[in-house]
């Protein structure tokens, strides 16, 4: 990193100053910050196909919370998994097909597709050594977006933006994420924390969810029941409408005219930060603050006490934020997190697990009086999808700087079909507007400044 001499430059110093800006302007100018409107709903930016993010009513003008509901292409998630569950079979595939084509696929289309994939997880000749192995990265994360990017290279038309290079490129880019994701965790857990580096070879026709384990567990073994749950949080995780952060950076960069690599490097950038993708990482820090302080785990009274001075900023990372609460859209229920809770209840019966379960479900319902109580916000609010993923990801062993990248994995097909939407149906770059409230200035010459 470049080291300045702060006595000879004032770029430190500047940094605040010169990018602060009044609060009154976003007043004056009635800017929507976040592109947000006033109740906390989303500006409204495009209109899509792909999915619908349902979490409350407007009913003559006021919001009015409702019961969630997340739906692909129009169907339901929860029918989405539970038919899935019902038959036994993997089914991160089939959504994956779903999202990308808009329909849902025949036996036989649905076999081809596998297939297809089986193709093309194997990464591209010297990627590993080049790419991955060369430049170890403490934050997976970064590792990710930097080899989604560099596949670029290894793409004899990268530019080319046809319907089949598109999907082309997605399927491959979606294949290929599982396998670098593992790859980038072993090496940096051999360069940075001194400990054997595993590289298994891909297992041909097994599901994502099960290349996912078999690649990243040192004894390549695992339960049905694993997978299967594994699955289950891939397809949650699959998509969540054109608004959220990462997705809305993906077909910002699509409007653009830019290469499909780009797009989802970008997006992959996005999803790491910790008030989007990466907020799974504060979940789990906060519920490990909520394991050790509380001593009777059994006691509402020292639950509460304890959340309410993380409420107040007195514990944990003193924001006043009890991580894994409240959601932009989601009021009165997140279905993602219903439907974790519910496997996380299957998984941790009769377990060492059980007794962390119950802990955490204790939050989920207290928090919402303590912010009552401490605030005096009655505003409702639910667990989001975050409360349960880690621990879901914990119970099957996953290491937590995989839990970020995990989301990534399952997203880039929720990436791919916005990306798709846009470059049919956008055909406009996507540039909303800001206004300077920075005067005109005269020209001081360099011998006159101070």
């Amino acid at each position: 990193m470049i080291k300045m001499a702060e006595k000879e430059l004032k770029l430190y110093d500047s940094f605040l100053k010169n990018n602060q800006i009044d609060n009154k302007y976003y007043d004056k100018y009635q800017v929507k910050r976040g592109l947000r409107n006033q109740d906390g709903t989303g500006v409204m930016a495009g209109v899509t196909n792909i999915c619908n993010v349902h979490g409350y009513i407007v009913n003559e003008g006021e919001k009015e919370p409702d019961e969630g509901e997340l739906t692909f292409r129009g169907y339901s998630i929860k029918e989405l998994i539970n038919n899935v569950e019902n038959e036994k079979r993997f089914g991160y595939e089939e959504i994956v097909y779903l999202l990308l084509s808009g329909e849902l696929p025949d036996k036989e289309q649905l076999k081809q597709f596998n297939s297809l994939i089986d193709e093309n997880r194997q990464l591209p000749n010297d990627f590993f050594g080049d790419m991955i192995l060369k430049a170890p990265s403490l934050n997976i994360m970064n590792k990710l977006s930097r080899s989604v990017l560099s596949l670029y290279s290894y793409d004899d038309c990268p530019d080319m933006i046809t319907p089949k290079h598109e999907i082309d490129t997605a399927i491959s880019v979606i294949s290929k994420l599982p396998v670098i994701m593992v790859l980038a965790y072993y090496v940096k857990q051999s360069v940075y924390c001194g400990e054997s580096m595993i590289m298994h070879p891909v297992i041909q026709g097994q599901s994502t969810a099960e290349t996912i384990l078999s690649t990243l567990r040192k004894d390549r073994q695992f339960t049905d029941e694993e997978a299967k749950i594994l699955d289950v949080v891939l397809m949650l995780h699959a998509e969540h409408g054109g608004g959220n952060n990462s997705t809305f950076s993906c077909r910002v960069l699509s409007s653009s005219g830019t290469d499909p690599y780009s797009a989802y490097a970008a997006a992959i950038g996005s999803l790491k930060g910790p008030k989007h993708g990466g907020a799974n990482h504060k979940v789990s820090a906060m519920q490990r603050f909520i394991r050790d302080t509380v001593k009777n785990w059994n006691s509402d009274g020292e639950i509460i006490d304890c959340l309410r001075k993380i409420v107040n900023k007195e514990a944990f990372d003193k924001t006043g934020l009890i991580y894994g609460m409240g959601h932009a859209v989601y009021t009165l229920s997140d279905p993602r997190a219903l439907i974790l809770k519910s496997n996380a209840e299957k998984m941790a019966r009769g377990t060492e697990f059980e007794a962390e379960l119950k802990l955490i479900k204790k939050v989920e319902e207290l928090s919402p009086m303590v912010f009552k109580e401490v605030k005096g916000d009655s505003k409702i609010i639910c667990a989001n999808v975050d409360m349960y993923s880690g621990f879901v990801y914990k119970m099957l062993g996953i290491p937590e700087d995989l839990y970020t990248p995990l989301f990534a994995v399952s997203r880039m097909a929720g990436w791919s079909a916005h990306r798709f939407e846009e470059l049919v149906s956008g055909r406009r770059i996507i540039r909303p507007a800001y206004k300077s409230v920075t005067g005109r200035k005269e020209y001081i010459s360099i011998d006159d400044r101070k």
